[in-house]
């Protein structure tokens, strides 16, 4: 039972409900459609940027998710999902930002996702903006949330997954009031992304909301930015994406840790698009900002853990428990393998219980 819908919680009840034996329910107080401060994956860009350091977990996961986002973008155009040009630009002075930080094994000269992802290159210096020291390419993708979180809905639907809204105050509580049809729950999976840090039973404490604001506008670009950090803020970050399908263009952003503020700022709003015209003049074609078609501002939490995600099996009042939360801003490139990581623990707590 994923007890939340985002990302997540979908991609993890989809795998689930591919398995024989499994009757899956997703309860919870947020479903696709949805938009509130709590719900970070409608927020989301989303695009395939690894930020995750090689050799580690992490970084598996992230490989294992690009082979499936590249599958969907190329053979499944109602996933909401399409390939576009992606260019890092490093800046040396942004070394130990938060911003920089973050985007850590993304800023490698050298990064493993190199013989991942198609067309990967370094961009020559001669062809850097003035202040760029190094830069990288490859062919991404970019994700409409707006279609790919239903259509992950619509997948779950077809195999049998049952759908109902609730509101827990302890991860126990998944498990009464018959939110199965068979009247019995024996086994939980908690993706509950930040709200991890209040839901009774679990409540951890090195959960934390890391904001990030975004303007999406009508203009569109044909290739995906992203920069080291800014000159307006350690914890300010420019980044532009095109989604898929009609969803316009994302100019981002921010990296507040900490930040609870669920109220668009409109003057980081208006540093944001004095950012992103200035990287990519082609959005208003050599003009201002008064040129951008804004279609909304906006504002997510991503649920960012100390030491990465939360992928682990535990009991709790003697109901398994398997947990996968904490991906912070990398919940969908991250997804698939974070799923498949979870699902392997629910198999493993199934064999325990088969033998008890």
């Amino acid at each position: 039972m994923p007890s939340k819908a985002g990302v997540a919680g979908l991609t993890t009840a989809l795998l689930l409900s591919k398995k024989p034996g499994y009757k899956v329910v997703i309860a919870a107080k947020h479903m696709p459609g949805d938009y509130d401060i709590e719900y970070a994956s409608p927020w989301a860009g989303a695009n395939y940027m690894p930020v995750s350091i090689g050799g580690t977990e992490a970084a598996d996961w992230d490989k294992k998710t690009w082979m499936v986002l590249a599958d969907l973008a190329a053979n499944h155009p109602g996933a909401g999902i399409h390939f576009q040009d992606c260019e890092i630009h490093n800046r040396s002075q942004d070394v130990g930002t938060a911003t920089a930080t973050w985007f850590s094994g993304l800023l490698s000269p050298n990064p493993w996702f190199a013989k991942v992802v198609p067309n990967f290159r370094l961009l020559s210096k001669e062809s850097l903006a003035p202040g760029i020291d190094s830069a990288i390419a490859f062919t991404s993708v970019c994700i409409n949330t707006a279609i790919y979180l239903p259509w992950l809905v619509s997948q779950c639907l077809a195999n049998g997954v049952i759908f109902k809204r609730a509101v827990f105050e302890h991860i126990i509580d998944a498990t009464y009031n018959g939110f199965h049809p068979s009247g019995k729950v024996s086994l939980v999976v908690n993706c509950t992304g930040l709200m991890a840090s209040m839901l009774g039973g679990v409540q951890d404490s090195t959960v934390t909301p890391a904001r990030g604001q975004i303007v999406v506008v009508r203009n569109e670009t044909n290739k995906m930015f992203n920069i080291s950090g800014t000159d307006d803020g350690e914890s300010e970050a420019c980044y532009i994406m095109t989604r898929a399908a009609g969803g316009g263009t994302i100019l981002g952003g921010s990296y507040q840790k900490g930040n609870w503020d669920g109220q668009p700022d409109p003057n980081l709003a208006t540093r944001i698009m004095k950012r992103a015209v200035e990287m990519c003049p082609a959005l208003t074609n050599g003009k201002g900002i008064e040129h951008l078609d804004i279609i909304r501002h906006g504002v997510g939490l991503r649920p960012v853990r100390e030491g990465g995600n939360r992928i682990e099996k535990e009991k709790v009042n003697g109901v398994w428990v398997v947990h996968n939360y904490g991906a912070g801003g990398a919940g969908y490139q991250c997804s698939y393998g974070c799923a498949q990581a979870a699902v392997d623990l629910v198999d493993e707590a199934y064999g325990f219980i088969s033998t008890l």
